[in-house]
């Protein structure tokens, strides 16, 4: 093996007046050429980008013709109502297109304006409030947001309806309406609608996305853990910070460890929302349900930022590596190759997390072998939980017709089963079955409300299995953990201190299986 071409697959460095082997990938047509036949714009999309007319006629059904008269009548509705906007003033009660695109409706609130309206070749409506009523009420429930219950799933102001609507899930409209109410909103003003919508974050953090280093380097994540996620130690020391793919605000290094090993933990902050999936680089992901090691002579598919998904087999185990940086133990061998910025992306035997990427020799063009982590040493090391794609699902809705304000945790304590010989004990107790790698949510796959204060909880695991408990509180957005606890001797014991909100268990398997008993109380 040549020695000299033997490096970490480092990070890409991407800092004005420095250069590196492999750049940044670009945007799709950045550098394309003209279109034959004159200047971009100068056909007879009328300087559409054909990709826009294309992604119209998939998804509005439309042919390119339709969708370039829908455009064109958007373009001329978007200049009249820049200029009726500044017009009516405080009557300015919304605007809407219809269905077709054709036709643009105005809402006045006062009568008077709607000649005016129709001068302008728009459709008056008559309402009671003007937009700028409807976004105050809408700022109340803005501001007592962190009050709103899970079951709530967010509120937007409807000018076609000339209100604010309210989105409650399933059973939970009267919560809804209380929410409401207490904001002290007009409750002429607030409309509550059935929804089934979980919302989520949308800076979702994947296994093998880009991540920027001190807004210079650039490295691959490898699988989202609670808090944050795993990557190459090369990555970065303690203390470096880092920001996503679009350049928002991401993280800090909690931990990392190279030479020797190669590998680091990022702990997120409450923007970023670690996901149980890795991105395949072909507009989708693939789950991660567990991280059971494959053995060699299985294949295995690689994720990162700069080549994409890669695949080969695994060739051996526990090799030790001699870097120009140091040794590295303990790693993986492939015959996956592997380019500058992939570091730390995620590798995948099936559903199941092997490790993140160290480095290698070679590249994409010619063919190479890589090195990887192994991620449950990481896990284990840091006392981290992977995230999987069945423990990131949405809290269950509530039966229809109950109150989203009652918590579980307030009805008759169940009972063990007979002969149950758990040395757990609380006010609730819930019992369920779990597989190594996986997450449940209790009590039931729901949620409990506590008034604040202390919280107490005992888990008793399954023979011989190391399972992870986790009490996470609602936040608006999500639910992060606020306390966390490993078993050990088959029992794990969990104390906290919380403020009032809407709060679930979590429990998760990293190894072993069977059943298990949750007994938790709260004041």
């Amino acid at each position: 093996m040549d020695r000299r071409r033997m490096t970490a697959i480092g990070v890409v460095v991407a800092a004005a007046g420095l250069t590196a082997a492999v750049t940044l990938p670009s945007f799709a047509g950045e550098n394309a050429a003209p279109r034959a036949g004159g200047p971009a714009g100068a056909n007879a999309t009328d300087g559409v980008a054909p990709e826009v007319l294309d992604a119209m006629s998939r998804d509005l059904s439309l042919s390119r013709e339709q969708a370039v008269r829908r455009l064109a009548a958007e373009r001329r509705a978007t200049g009249t109502l820049g200029r009726l906007r500044a017009e009516l003033g405080a009557a300015y009660g919304g605007s809407w297109l219809s269905a077709d695109g054709a036709t643009l409706t105005v809402a006045v609130a006062d009568p008077a304006q709607a000649d005016r309206v129709r001068a302008a070749g728009a459709v008056p409506k008559e309402v009671d409030r003007g937009v700028r009523e409807l976004d105050a009420v809408k700022g109340r429930l803005d501001s007592a947001g962190g009050r709103a219950t899970p079951d709530i799933a967010g509120w937007y102001v409807d000018v076609a309806t000339n209100s604010v609507v309210v989105l409650a899930k399933p059973g939970a409209e009267e919560a809804g309406r209380r929410f409401a109410a207490a904001t002290g909103a007009p409750a002429r003003a607030v409309r509550v609608t059935t929804s089934t919508e979980s919302p989520r974050p949308l800076f979702d953090v994947r296994g093998g996305d880009a991540y920027f280093i001190n807004n210079a380097g650039r490295c691959s994540v490898g699988f989202s853990v609670v808090g944050g996620f795993v990557t190459a130690g090369h990555c970065g020391q303690p203390g470096d910070r880092t920001t996503g793919a679009n350049r928002v605000a991401q993280g800090t290094f909690a931990a990392s460890s190279f030479p020797g090993d190669d590998w680091a933990f990022v702990q997120v902050n409450n923007q970023w929302t670690p996901q149980g999936v890795v991105n395949d680089f072909n507009g989708g992901t693939v789950p991660v349900n567990g991280s059971t090691e494959a053995p060699v002579g299985a294949s295995i598919c690689r994720s990162g930022s700069t080549t994409g998904t890669r695949c080969g087999v695994v060739q051996a185990k526990n090799a030790t590596v001699n870097y120009p940086e140091g040794t590295v133990t303990g790693l993986t061998r492939t015959n996956v190759c592997a380019e500058p910025g992939d570091s730390g992306g995620a590798w995948l035997s099936g559903d199941q997390a092997q490790g993140v990427t160290s480095g290698g020799s070679g590249d994409c063009t010619a063919g190479g072998l890589t090195f990887f982590q192994p991620v449950n040493e990481i896990l284990q090391r840091n006392n981290l939980t992977l995230v999987t794609a069945e423990s990131r699902a949405a809290p269950a809705e509530p039966p229809a017709g109950g109150d989203a304000t009652a918590p579980p945790a307030t009805a008759a304590p169940t009972a063990p089963p007979a002969g149950d010989s758990s040395v757990c004990t609380g006010d609730v107790s819930r019992s369920g079955a779990i597989a190594a790698g996986r997450s449940q949510a209790q009590p039931d796959g729901r949620w409990f409300v506590a008034d604040g204060g202390a919280q107490s909880a005992c888990l008793d695991a399954p023979d011989g299995a190391q399972l992870v408990l986790e009490l996470q509180r609602w936040t608006g957005t999500g639910f992060r953990t606020v306390a966390r606890a490993a078993t050990a001797d088959g029992v794990a014991r969990l104390e906290a201190e919380g403020s009032a909100g809407a709060y679930r268990y979590r429990v998760t398997a990293l190894s072993g299986s069977g059943s298990y008993t949750l007994a938790f109380s709260a004041s």
